[in-house]
């Protein structure tokens, strides 16, 4: 009776070890989450890193790992979660599949162009990247380095001041012809958004031009810079920038 009582508390103890929590959500990135002030990484995804940065030949170098940190907030930040753990990482955080509201969080993210499936751990979310990546959603729009790519070459960086092709990374470049495609991309990169943001040389003012507008075509915007482009003028004003006079 004693070795059974022993047997029974032992397999308690090691399943509330590996329970995974449920609560409200803060997120860290895209692919990570505090669960009730439990540390969680999503299960089988993989999102930019915060500093990552996006662009290629045919569009210009954005903060694509700021925007999907953002991205993610906006849509889940304090939201209730129940989660099931599937391992615990090397860094000691909870992996788990998450759902909101019945809908698995991983899935959301993936499909919505934020994350990539990340098949090295599991194909849950295959199907869901390549219906992204067909649309062109999110940051299939764009080009972008892998995340773990970045990672490896972030590493090789620090280690040996080796260029990021020494690690095999591959950047992506995909035709983005159509307004369709073009609607997945952040209005302040999208030139499908018509409002141009400029910011004055002289006095360093915020100023936007509407087509029609005296200077607008004369007006480039350099990212770069800060400048950025606006699909309405209310959205233009609520970010800071004034109309041009002329």
């Amino acid at each position: 009776m004693l070795r059974i009582l022993f047997f029974v508390a032992a397999v308690a103890s090691g399943s509330m070890a590996h329970a995974a929590p449920n609560g409200p959500i803060h997120v860290v990135d895209g692919d990570t989450f505090k669960v009730n002030g439990t540390t969680v990484r999503l299960h089988a995804i993989d999102a930019p890193e915060i500093e990552q940065m996006c662009g290629d030949a045919n569009s210009p170098v954005w903060a694509c790992g700021a925007w999907v940190r953002d991205k993610t907030r906006e849509m889940f930040e304090g939201r209730h979660a129940r989660c099931t753990a599937t391992d615990t990482d090397r860094y000691g955080r909870t992996v788990a599949k998450c759902t909101v509201d019945g809908q698995d969080v991983g899935e959301r993210l993936v499909s919505g162009g934020l994350a990539f499936a990340y098949r090295q751990y599991g194909m849950d979310y295959d199907l869901a990247e390549k219906g992204a990546a067909v649309t062109s959603r999110g940051l299939h729009g764009t080009g972008i380095m892998s995340p773990a790519a970045f990672r490896s070459a972030q590493r090789a960086k620090t280690q040996s001041n080796s260029s990021r092709s020494s690690t095999g990374a591959k950047t992506v470049t995909v035709n983005r012809s159509t307004p369709q495609e073009r609607s997945w991309l952040p209005n302040a990169i999208n030139p499908a958004c018509k409002i141009k943001g400029n910011i004055s040389m002289n006095n360093g003012q915020r100023i936007y031009h509407v087509p029609g507008q005296p200077y607008y075509t004369k007006t480039r915007i350099s990212l770069t810079k800060g400048e950025r482009w606006f699909c309405s003028e209310s959205e233009a004003r609520a970010a800071g920038w004034r109309k041009a006079r002329n």
